[in-house]
Order: structure tokens, then sequence, then C-alpha cells
């Protein structure tokens, strides 16, 4: 793999991340666009250990006081928000495993990618609409079944086209939460999903594209990190004062825009 190619698929994974808009969607529509070959799920999921150190570089303060107050007060905010953050995560790593054939191969269709888009794009339309006003509920008082339900959202991500951090926030808005809270917590949900995946994939990628792709893989990693720490503090100021009505537009125009590329054959599913 060429440096410039694996610097844009960093470029592309540290942006689009944390939007909801959905990375691999666009790392996929990327290789096509560029007539490169599809890098793959687990070239992806390797990258994606850059836009992890970023998330733990943002929240660092953040994660030392919910490690440390999981161990000594359990019951407390923080300590249970920590220990909710690990039941959220059980469903991403069954639906992970009982599927990850079908996320390496079918799944990555770009027929698949742009439907995704478009319904993705639609429900967070309208839940953006139903959210808007409304004063919500902090993280304080979340439950177990509030966590375990964005967990099940999250695990949808594992859909090219979804987006971890918009099926997350969406439930979380359904649920009740300000937008701020819902993005914290989907940030922080993603840090032992997004570690799971990269540890499970980083032999295959290994193994599969061969020691000459360790630059690539590194130019990839390096990059998502700085550009994903920037766009996290992006997004999240942005959220204070702004809907996600522009990112569902956003989806919407891109996967009918990529239905007309495939109709034109100017992609190749």
């Amino acid at each position: 793999m060429a440096l410039w190619y694996a610097a844009l698929l960093g470029l592309i994974q540290g942006l689009t991340e944390f939007i909801p808009v959905s990375s691999t969607a666009h790392l996929r529509v990327a290789s096509a666009l560029s007539g490169q070959p599809d890098a793959g799920a687990a070239y992806t999921a390797v990258i994606q250990f850059g836009t992890l150190a970023a998330v733990l570089a943002f929240y660092a303060r953040d994660l030392v006081a919910l490690v440390g107050a999981m161990v000594r007060d359990p019951g407390g905010a923080d300590g249970r928000l920590g220990w909710l953050i690990g039941a959220g995560t059980l469903p991403i790593v069954v639906a992970g495993l009982v599927l990850k054939k079908q996320i390496e191969g079918d799944l990555r269709s770009l027929y698949v990618i742009a439907a995704a888009l478009i319904a993705v794009g639609i429900a967070m339309a309208i839940i953006d609409h139903l959210a808007a006003g409304r004063a919500g509920r902090g993280l304080g008082t979340i439950t177990l079944a509030d966590a375990m339900m964005i967990g099940l959202a999250q695990s949808l991500a594992l859909v090219p086209g979804v987006s971890r951090s918009g099926a997350t926030i969406c439930m979380a808005l359904l649920l009740g939460f300000t937008r701020s809270d819902a993005a914290r917590f989907s940030f922080l949900l993603s840090i032992p999903a997004v570690a799971g995946a990269g540890i499970l994939e980083a032999r295959t990628a290994f193994v599969g594209l061969g020691r000459d792709a360790i630059p690539a893989l590194a130019v990839g990693t390096g990059v998502a990190a700085v550009v994903g720490y920037a766009s996290i503090a992006w997004f999240l100021r942005w959220l204070g004062s702004h809907q996600l009505v522009g990112f569902a537009v956003y989806r919407v125009v891109a996967g009918l825009a990529l239905l007309a590329a495939l109709a034109a054959r100017v992609l190749r599913p």
C-alpha cells in the first residue's frame, strides 16, 4: 500500500470516526473512488487504534477517575458509569464474533453502505427533531437498561454505513439524554469495542497484508490519531449549539449519490 493512500485513509478515519457519518463507509467509498483495492475490515480495525489513542488522550482524566472509582466506589456515579460502559460493550462483542464473516464480506457491498447511510440519516433527522428543545438527562441518571440499549445500537455499526457514533448518540437521545452527554457516553463506549476489534484483527492485517504493510499501517494510524483528537474537540463544541440534522441530510445525499454512481456504473459494488 502506498504511503499517500495510507495517509488518506488515516485522514478519513480520523475525520469521520467520531461524527455520525460512518468512517467505514467513507473508507470503503474512498477506496472505490481512488481506484485502489478495498483495504478490508482488518486494516480498518487496526488504524482505528489511532482514533482509540485520540479518545484515550482526550478523556484521559475522566478515564483515570472512572477506573479508580470502579475499584474504590463501584456504587458511586463514576464507578457505576465505568461498569455500565463494560456492560454496554457486550452486545457488539457477541454480534462481532457471530457475524465476523458477513462483516468482512457481503456487508461491505456499496449497496449495503448506501442503504445504511440513507436509512440511518432519515432516522437521525426524526430522532433529532424529537429531542429538540428538551432539557435532557445527565449521565448521572444512566441505568443498566440504558447502557444495554445504547450497546445494542452500537452493535448495528458493524454494518458499514450505520456509524457507531450516529447509532449510539441517536439511541441516547431517544432515551432522553442531552446531546453532550449522549456524545460523551458514545465516545467512552467506543474505547473497549475499538480496542477489542483492533487486537482481534491485528494479526489478520499483518498476515494478510504482509510485513511491507507495517509502514502503511503506522502512517494511517498516526494520521488518524492526530485528526481524530481534533475531530472530537470540534464535534463536542459543535453539539453545544447545533442539532444533528445537517449530518442527517449529508448522509441521505451521500447515500443517494452513491446509488446513482452504482447505477451509472461509475463505481462497482
